[in-house]
């Protein structure tokens, strides 16, 4: 007979929470049990996507589990931590799922003996239901309790995770590296899409020039590497054409010019040394 699925509560169900429970009772290594967020109608809706689960208004209300998942916002961490030691839970296994805090968050609970890490995926979340075609693959890192981490591993490599140790204090450095990747890149799309509006360019012409260009970019730089891939006016080291557009941009928007500078500089370096 096979054993019993350990048990997981889930406190905040945003799409990170919502794409973990999901694929974990999919993969039939966990059991959801206890679901908590800021309303019982997104409590509720986050057990009907995962397919499990139970849907409670209350802390109290939550029952005794294997795993703690706090899958909060960053600045609600704490005292989420704070608030479930309160609750005369027995000790277990807690974690949280953010990529710049440290398992530290969870002081409260470490007082009280509970085991507590951290385990963030670098994957872009924006939508639980693409996030779940895109996490088989997704490294991730484990931060914390020695223990505790060891006991995380095997759960995330059983839905396609590679893992790998995180020492505390590099957390911020590390997530800082995942918003580079990631959450820059719609900002730097929309401010080029901005600047080609106001030069003229129709807006009905936008949609294939940002597919051919990402894909583009994208094929060049999975086959030849950042350095490789890299073109434009700071990659060739023409400084006086980087300077005269940096001033157009700043013409118009003071933040964007300056971003313009700034990574033109960074460019010109990667194209000079072949690295940063």
């Amino acid at each position: 007979m096979s054993s019993p699925q350990p048990t997981l509560n889930l406190v905040g169900a945003g799409r990170v929470g919502k794409t973990l429970g999901r694929l974990w009772q999919q993969a039939g290594v966990l059991q959801l049990q206890d679901v908590l967020t800021t309303s019982t109608a997104s409590a509720q809706a986050a057990v009907d996507f995962i397919g499990a689960g139970r849907a409670v208004s209350t802390v109290a209300q939550m029952r005794p589990a294997d795993l703690w998942l706090l899958a909060v916002p960053d600045r609600h961490i704490a005292a989420c931590a704070q608030l479930l030691a309160t609750c005369n839970q027995p000790p277990t296994l807690a974690f949280h799922a953010s990529g710049a805090l440290a398992a530290a968050e969870l002081a409260p609970l470490q007082a009280d003996g509970w085991r507590c890490a951290s385990a963030h995926g670098i994957l872009s979340f924006a939508d639980p239901a693409r996030a779940l075609q895109q996490f088989p693959g997704t490294v991730c890192a484990l931060e914390g309790d020695a223990e505790a981490t060891a006991r995380l591993q095997p759960l995330f490599t059983a839905i396609g995770a590679q893992c790998f140790a995180l020492a505390s204090e590099h957390k911020l450095i590390y997530h800082a590296a995942a918003v580079w990747a990631t959450n820059f890149l719609p900002v730097l799309q929309a401010q080029a899409e901005a600047l080609w509006q106001h030069s003229g360019l129709p807006a009905e012409l936008l949609p294939g020039l940002r597919e051919r260009l990402l894909r583009n970019a994208l094929d060049n730089l999975l086959a030849l590497g950042p350095a490789g891939a890299l073109t434009g006016p700071a990659a060739r080291g023409d400084t006086a054409l980087v300077q005269r557009q940096g001033l157009a941009v700043a013409a118009l928007d003071a933040q964007a010019g300056a971003a313009y500078a700034a990574l033109s500089a960074l460019a010109h370096r990667l194209a000079r040394d072949g690295r940063l």
